[in-house]
């Protein structure tokens, strides 16, 4: 039931993915951890968030979840790299996951959704597997509600071709405003909707994410199946890397990411 994942695992898009942080992607999360708690991280990618959420719960414990077990030796190096005890790992769909009812006290996914085939399906087994009380937590980005400045053509046919893409493999590029609605169709009735940005302004900023898109367009998967389709072509690649540079290299340079999110909590009936 997995969309094809979009991005894929090359070294640009793995450099984006370990600069996340439980306090950067979520945030709306944390208040509502406790020592003791029972976690499973959906997607963990290489595990970055999936360590601080076990750093968080230390008489607790966590599970990091991927579709394959290459993806999950990401997690399993970060973890290992921090000496964290109470992490275990699991390769599962998060469509049908292999545990038991009540399991957990918080069911967590970041940018998951927007990657998957059946978001309210996925919602539905999270909340299965997810205690009375508990939490089932979910983050996604709205690659339409992205925003910089200065305007760069080139940036707009990225945008163009990575929501082409995206679709044709099965996703929703779109997912943070669409959380909520994907929430209640799931079945909860219990639901906290937020949002928050990461922005890049700063000199260092523009550098670190422009430059890795401007790898990234010209050598993920995402190039590769942009290529392979005949969405793009080599030059048009390379335009659009070199309007990421170019994004980069402006002193007014700004860009802000808009997530979704949904905070909901599973209720005795559910």
């Amino acid at each position: 039931m997995a969309a094809v994942y979009t991005h894929g695992h090359h070294e640009s898009v793995l450099r984006s993915h370990r600069w996340r942080t439980a306090e950067n992607s979520a945030a709306y999360l944390l208040p509502h951890l406790k020592p003791h708690m029972k976690i499973l991280d959906v997607g963990s990618g290489p595990g970055t968030i999936t360590a601080d959420l076990a750093a968080r719960v230390p008489d607790g414990h966590v599970t990091a979840s991927e579709v394959t077990a290459d993806a999950l030796e990401l997690a399993r190096a970060e973890v290992a790299g921090r000496g964290l005890a109470n992490v275990g790992f699991a390769v599962a769909d998060v469509h049908a996951l292999d545990c038991p009812d009540d399991t957990f006290c918080v069911v967590h996914a970041h940018q998951v959704l927007q990657h998957v085939e059946d978001p309210v399906r996925a919602l539905r087994e999270m909340r299965r597997v997810t205690k009375p009380r508990g939490f089932v937590a979910a983050r996604d980005s709205d690659y339409t509600a992205f925003t910089w400045w200065p305007r760069v053509p080139a940036l707009d046919e990225w945008m163009a071709l990575y929501q082409r893409l995206a679709r044709s493999n099965g996703g929703e590029p779109d997912a943070g405003r669409r959380l909520l609605s994907w929430a209640r169709a799931a079945g909860f009735e219990d639901v906290t909707a937020t949002s928050s940005t990461w922005c890049f302004a700063s000199q260092d900023d523009r550098a670190w994410w422009g430059g890795m898109w401007a790898e990234r367009i010209l050598r993920s998967a995402l190039a590769e199946q942009a290529l392979a389709t005949g969405a793009a072509t080599e030059a048009d690649l390379r335009r659009m890397s070199d309007g990421w540079r170019e994004w980069a290299a402006a002193e007014d340079g700004w860009l802000s990411v808009l997530h979704g999110e949904i905070l909901c909590r599973v209720t005795d009936t559910a």
